[in-house]
């Protein structure tokens, strides 16, 4: 059992609600908001921040160039890419100041809203927030089937269907999520996973710099009539904000020790520097070499020799395993404290099978629904519109507006007020434009489809 406490020196800085302000239910969280059967106040700054460069430089950066250029084309393109990039570095980096209200410390995005605003809000973040990293783990489940079955094609002219290779993968994420219980724990995986994504990343630079040279009769022109433009717009913002942001800030912030605000800003500064240049120029590199064909998994593209593509796509199923672990750790977070004996040790016997039994159930069920849905660009979309949107822009202005409310200077409590209506309305266009390209897969596909 881990009880999270403020560190010294932040909780005399800790911001604090007014005695009125305070919700009535903020007492049912206390409690069970410092409670958790996974590893808090262990990491270091760095540590949390080769989690987000390695993490976002996963396997789903080979889509961007197809979900996030193709529908805006360059100009709006570009300006998104920057736009997005700024706003979520600044919304994480507000979140971030928020770990600590009332001198108490929250360890989960959820407890801070149950203790604001209520049993409701606690219970939409909850949602929104597992709706997510469950559909984010789907995404990865199926890169990672991609990737085998890309290695596959490579030497064979008749490879498996991708549903083998979904299953397989499923098991390999399992594996590891049983033996590496805890973000924390994934320290000695670090390294590994960074000499993974820079290699793969370095390799594929490469080849597709050298085929964008090689190719003079690029076409970048946007497909589609005006409604679909549009609708493929909405979606590119959507796809844009799931590569810059996960909705689980605070729970990454719990793992660090000592001055978590400024470590948490200072991890965040990593990301959104060295982690994002590299996404980011994949991205558009991508479109670059491709133009509007560019295929929604990249490696699809790539000339050259058999080994290149072997080795990008057995780099990017091997660096899945470890990023998708940050992603889907707060389930199993979730899950282990309410399951596991929190008086034994993770690695007791009955804690061992508890969660043998816990990690089975959940990737059991999940590369199931991958494998009957395997329409990699619903997943990006979807979950960044329905749910990340009020997560990273949303929630933090109403902390704010609940928080520094009565003492913040009226232009401040403007700016809050407009980003709750502006990306409410944002979260609204999205999720149709999301729920239309869904349909239209539905209809194109059929269940368990060999993509």
């Amino acid at each position: 059992m881990h009880v999270a406490t403020p560190s010294t020196g932040e909780a005399m800085e800790a911001l604090s609600v007014e005695p009125a302000q305070a919700n009535e239910h903020a007492q049912d969280h206390q409690q069970y908001a410092s409670l958790s059967a996974h590893t808090t106040d262990h990491d270091s700054w760095l540590q949390a921040g080769l989690l987000l460069v390695t993490g976002f430089n996963c396997g789903y950066i080979l889509s961007f160039s197809n979900l996030m250029l193709v529908p805006l084309g360059w100009t709006w393109g570009i300006i998104c890419l920057g736009v997005v990039g700024l706003y979520t570095a600044y919304a994480n980096w507000l979140l971030a100041a928020f770990h600590f209200v009332d001198g108490q410390r929250f360890i989960r995005y959820r407890d801070i809203m149950g203790f604001l605003f209520g049993r409701k809000l606690y219970y939409i973040t909850w949602v929104f927030q597992f709706l997510t990293l469950l559909l984010g783990n789907m995404g990865f489940i199926l890169l990672g089937g991609k990737a085998l079955k890309e290695i596959n094609s490579e030497f064979s002219e008749t490879p498996l269907r991708l549903q083998y290779y979904i299953g397989v993968t499923g098991a390999a994420y399992f594996m590891f999520a049983f033996l590496i219980p805890t973000m924390s724990a994934m320290r000695s995986w670090l390294a590994v996973s960074a000499v993974l994504t820079f290699s793969y990343i370095g390799l594929l630079l490469m080849v597709v710099i050298k085929d964008g040279k090689s190719d003079g009769n690029k076409n970048y022109k946007l497909k589609g009539n005006k409604v679909d433009q549009t609708f493929g717009a909405l979606g590119a913002v959507s796809a844009t904000i799931v590569c810059n942001t996960s909705g689980l800030l605070l729970e990454i912030q719990s793992t660090l020790r000592k001055l978590v605000v400024k470590n948490m800003r200072k991890a965040l500064g990593l990301q959104y520097t060295v982690g994002l240049i590299v996404y980011y120029g994949v991205t558009v590199a991508g479109y670059w070499a491709y133009g509007s064909d560019v295929s929604e998994y990249l490696p699809e593209e790539l000339s050259g020799p058999k080994w290149v593509k072997a080795f990008i796509n057995s780099s990017v199923f091997l660096q899945s395993v470890i990023s998708q672990h940050m992603f889907v750790a707060p389930i199993h977070e979730t899950l282990d404290t309410k399951f596991l004996k929190l008086e034994e040790t993770m690695n007791s016997a009955t804690n061992l099978k508890r969660r043998l039994l816990l990690r089975a159930a959940l990737f059991a069920i999940n590369t199931f629904l991958t494998a009957a849905f395997p329409f990699m660009g619903d997943f990006v979309n979807f979950f960044g519109s329905f749910t990340l949107i009020p997560l990273v822009f949303v929630f933090p202005s109403l902390i704010f507006l609940k928080v520094k409310g009565k003492t913040a200077r009226m232009e401040k409590k403007a700016w809050h007020c407009f980003n709750v209506v502006a990306f409410l309305l944002l979260a609204v266009a999205a999720t149709i434009a999301a729920v239309r390209l869904i349909i239209d897969n539905t209809r194109t596909y059929s269940f368990f489809a060999d993509t």
